[in-house]
């Protein structure tokens, strides 16, 4: 029996444990803080219950619109925010747990180390336990980047895992990071009554977005009384008694009660036997293929360690990918050109494929058609007609090639364009089903026309 090790039980770590048990292997399983990982558990859910939260506030201050008098604004209990993120992860933890026991997989909690090209070794509280392996798969995640210019103390100088415990709704918080992180704490934070400054290093949010998505989600956080210092590269956060200071390299200074730093993150490659076992590292990430091998025959990475694109779902889709390649089976590499993905913010922004700018880019000839929410007579019912639905496909074939979408839910619109990307269905096909009226997912058909 093929003898199976991970180390580092985050979505792909666990996706690859699961599918390898469920093909035969005998799995095991390290992990040294919390199985479901800690960028997923500690940072992606507790942002996303926030969000919910901000979003709920939202619609209360949005009830009058609706004809709905007397709702008033409830006061924000950090605590209870706290304890409900916390809840929502222990939950999909445990039910992790049970799906790894469910499949056969041993698990040891512990910190994983390599030792040489087929051995490993767990340090646990009992001591070290070997591992010998024909197959490694390396998933320890990242963590959030601390910069040398700042100075954390996690009390008022912050790294994301820090604003899910607050003990009080931030005065004046100074989020540092215009991109994905970092504008859905503005949105988080500006909902549940913070005074919000935005730290923009270049000349608009979300860098490497659209103008025209990056303009719609500037207009929301200026209506909602946050400032966006442009061009505003922070090079110091400090604290100064029971406040922050932050500075730009261009001088300007901002006082705050707290800072947070959505500046990035780094890989957990430390400690990992990496030199030992031969493994190829560059900047701290470890260097794959496109079926996620190493340098080290038998030994695959995936997920935030090898600093290809840091989401939950391609993490687990690599993970399932490894766990099929090392059993024998084919599979074909990753397309990330057609991952979908989404910020959290409100409204919400989410794309698959091609994107306008980066067709731009290339100049590339593309057809590019949109259709604004305030159009869509579901948008207008429920009082969310900001944003758009933007398709983009081929002029010669026809064939969607992406899309943008922009506005209320276009978290789970975004899956209808996805599927018609990597499927390679035409516009025409869109066009012609039918959805349900009144519906967001008319404009989806509207802007395939």
């Amino acid at each position: 029996m093929l003898r199976f090790l991970v180390i580092g039980g985050g979505p792909a770590g666990v996706t690859a444990a699961t599918h390898a048990a469920s093909l035969g292997a005998d799995v095991t399983l390290v992990e040294s803080s919390v199985v479901g990982g800690a960028a997923h558990l500690w940072d992606c859910i507790p942002s996303k219950a926030l969000v919910a939260s901000a979003l709920r506030l939202d619609s209360l201050r949005s009830a009058a619109r609706l004809g709905i008098e007397g709702v008033g604004m409830p006061a924000v209990d950090m605590n209870r925010l706290s304890t409900r993120a916390d809840a929502i992860c222990d939950r999909l933890a445990a039910g992790t747990i049970d799906l790894l026991d469910s499949q056969g997989v041993r698990i040891v909690t512990g910190r994983g180390r390599l030792t040489g090209p087929t051995s490993a070794v767990a340090a646990t509280e009992t001591g070290e336990i070997a591992l010998p392996f024909d197959v490694a798969v390396l998933s320890t995640g990242s963590r959030p980047w601390e910069p040398e210019w700042a100075v954390v103390d996690h009390e008022r100088v912050l790294t994301t895992r820090d604003a899910y415990h607050l003990p009080v709704v931030p005065e004046h918080l100074i989020v540092i990071g215009s991109g994905v992180t970092g504008v859905e704490f503005v949105h988080i934070f500006a909902a549940i009554g913070s005074k919000v400054t935005l730290l923009v290093s270049r000349q608009q949010v979300l860098p490497h977005r659209d103008p025209e998505v990056a303009a719609v989600l500037e207009e929301d956080f200026l209506e909602r009384g946050v400032a966006l210092l442009k061009g505003g590269r922070a090079n110091s956060a400090t604290r100064e008694g029971d406040g922050v200071v932050v500075t730009a390299e261009d001088g300007r200074r901002v006082t705050g009660s707290h800072v947070l730093l959505a500046v990035g993150s780094r890989p957990n490659s430390e400690g990992l036997g990496l030199e030992a076992a031969g493994v190829s590292v560059a900047d701290g990430h470890v260097i794959v293929d496109e079926i996620q091998r190493t340098s080290v025959p038998g030994i695959y990475a995936a997920g935030d360690l090898t600093g290809q694109m840091p989401l939950s779902s391609v993490a687990a889709m690599q993970g399932r990918k490894i766990a099929r390649h090392a059993m024998g089976l084919a599979v074909k590499p990753l397309d990330y050109t057609k991952v979908a993905q989404a910020v959290f913010t409100e409204p919400e922004i989410a794309s698959v494929g091609l994107e306008e700018a980066d067709a731009r880019a290339e100049g590339r000839k593309v057809r590019i058609t949109k259709v604004p929410f305030a159009a869509s007579p579901r948008a207008l019912i429920q009082g969310n007609p900001h944003g758009f639905v933007k398709v983009i496909s081929d002029p010669a074939t026809h064939v969607v090639l992406g899309g943008t979408i922009v506005g209320h839910h276009a978290s789970e619109l975004i899956g209808t364009l996805a599927l018609a990307a990597q499927g390679g269905i035409r516009v025409d096909v869109l066009v012609e089903t039918l959805m349900v009226h009144p519906s967001l997912a008319e404009s989806l058909s509207d802007a395939a026309d």
